[in-house]
Parts: C-alpha cells; sequence; structure tokens
C-alpha cells in the first residue's frame, strides 16, 4: 500500500465506471467477459478497445455494443501493445465524462464478480490494485514457471523502484479519473508488464493513495496467451534504468521525478 495521503484526504464520489478491454483475437472471449461485467455490476459501461484483431474481435465487440448502450468499441488501426491499447482507452474516457477508470483482460483472468471490491476500495483510495500476492490473493491453473516469473517480476521491482506494492505488475486496476490526469500519460510509453510497473511507480511517486485488494487469477481457457520474452525482457531493462536513474537523482539531490 502506498502512502501518500491516505486516509486523512477527503475523497469525493467515484462518478460514472468505464471498465476498459483490450483485444488482440479474443473473439471466443470477448461476449463472455462483457456479460459477466455487466451482470456483476450494472451501471457500468465497457469500452472494448480492439487492435484490428485479425480473427474478427472487432467484428464481435461491434454485434455487442448494438445490442448493448453500455458498450462502446474503439476501433485502433493495429496491434499497438497493451498499454497504448490502455492509454488509448484512458483518454476516450476521460474524454466522454468518466469518474473511473477500470484495467480488466479479456481473457477470463480477471473477475468481473470481484469488480465491486475494487470499485468499494476506490472510495477511499486514488487507485486500487487487485492483488494475488497479498493475503487473500490467488492464482488457479498457472504452471510454476508463471507463478516465479509474476512473484519475481514484482519483487525484483519492488526493490529497484522502493515500491510498497506487493503485486506492482498486476493489471486489474481501478483508477480516479483525477490519479490517471496527474500521472503524466503523455510521457509513458511502456508495454505489457512495464506499463504496469510504470504507472503503479508514477502513483506513488506522485504521493497518490494506493490499495491492494486480494483477488483471484484464473488462466485462461481459450485462446493464446500475449506474454513474450521481449515484453519479459524490456520490463527488466526498463525498470533496471529507471531504478538506476531514480537512486542516481537522490544522491545528487536532484528531484525524482
Amino acid at each position: 500500500m502506498a502512502d501518500g495521503d491516505g486516509g486523512r484526504r477527503k475523497y469525493g464520489p467515484l462518478g460514472k465506471v468505464l471498465v476498459i478491454i483490450p483485444t488482440y483475437n479474443e473473439a471466443e472471449n470477448i461476449k463472455p467477459i462483457v456479460a459477466r461485467v455487466r451482470e456483476s455490476v450494472p451501471d457500468a459501461h465497457v469500452l472494448v478497445a480492439d487492435d484490428n484483431s485479425p480473427d474478427g474481435t472487432g467484428k464481435v465487440a461491434d454485434e455487442i455494443a448494438a445490442e448493448d448502450d453500455h458498450v462502446r468499441v474503439l476501433h485502433r488501426k493495429g496491434k499497438e501493445g497493451l498499454g497504448a491499447a490502455y492509454l488509448a482507452g484512458f483518454r476516450w474516457g476521460i474524454e466522454h465524462g468518466y469518474g473511473v477508470l477500470v484495467e480488466m483482460d479479456a481473457d477470463g483472468s480477471h473477475q468481473p464478480e470481484e469488480l465491486p471490491r475494487l470499485l468499494t476500495a476506490l472510495k477511499g483510495a486514488d487507485l486500487v490494485i487487485g492483488s494475488r500476492w497479498v493475503p487473500g490473493g490467488r492464482i488457479v491453473n498457472w504452471p510454476k514457471r508463471r507463478e516465479y516469473l509474476s512473484r519475481g517480476a514484482s519483487t525484483y521491482s519492488r526493490i529497484l523502484l522502493d515500491v510498497p506494492i506487493r503485486d506492482v505488475t498486476a493489471g486489474f486496476r481501478a483508477f480516479r479519473k483525477e490519479t490517471l490526469e496527474g500521472l503524466g500519460m503523455d510521457a509513458v510509453a511502456s508495454q505489457g508488464y512495464c506499463f504496469q510497473i510504470d504507472m503503479a511507480w508514477r502513483a506513488v511517486k506522485a504521493g497518490f493513495h494506493v490499495i491492494e485488494v486480494p483477488v483471484t487469477f484464473v488462466e485462461r481457457e481459450r485462446g493464446d496467451s500475449k506474454m513474450s520474452r521481449d515484453i519479459v525482457t524490456e520490463a527488466f531493462w526498463r525498470v533496471a534504468t529507471w531504478g538506476v536513474s531514480s537512486r542516481a537523482n537522490k544522491l545528487l539531490g536532484r528531484d525524482p521525478s
């Protein structure tokens, strides 16, 4: 949990909720995950940010949106990565008056039924992270290799960046609009694992109050994982660079931001 001004701050109402679901080749998964979101948080709106999926995910999303006025589709030109899709979704949501922007995977690994818990926690926070690595959090059907990678990446990032977050790579998150506006989104260029680390680190540095709530992460049953060696490598070198730079700035008495 990041400190910031924590419980001493008075938080305003959450406002409208937008759940952003980035997609690339998720035609099998998008309909059931949207249905679960709509059932779990009926007042929330859903934005499917599709990177021109060759498997027709965008068309399936359009069909869902045609039948449900709480669903919108953001068609993007091509595959530009998770970070770019979320940033586009954040900007769209802020422009359209949403007070809460939620990150959620399309593959069912994030349980929409747990979203109300994140939104409740957000009433007293700037950012809420659905965490696998706090007491009560767990994973289902992950191979040990994947678990070690995720735990290791979070520990590595937490130590190098001095971020007091147990699951810093988690992708199930709820932001207040004001939090995103204060993070300098125009300067974010990272992707994948690294995008989540980057956004969490920026929130901590900016003094925002970050809460982790336990969630259950379930390995996808359909479709292919987007995890790759390039994504892991990017996270490794970017985090190392950020950590060294931050420590050097502190030693030299410079503003680390």
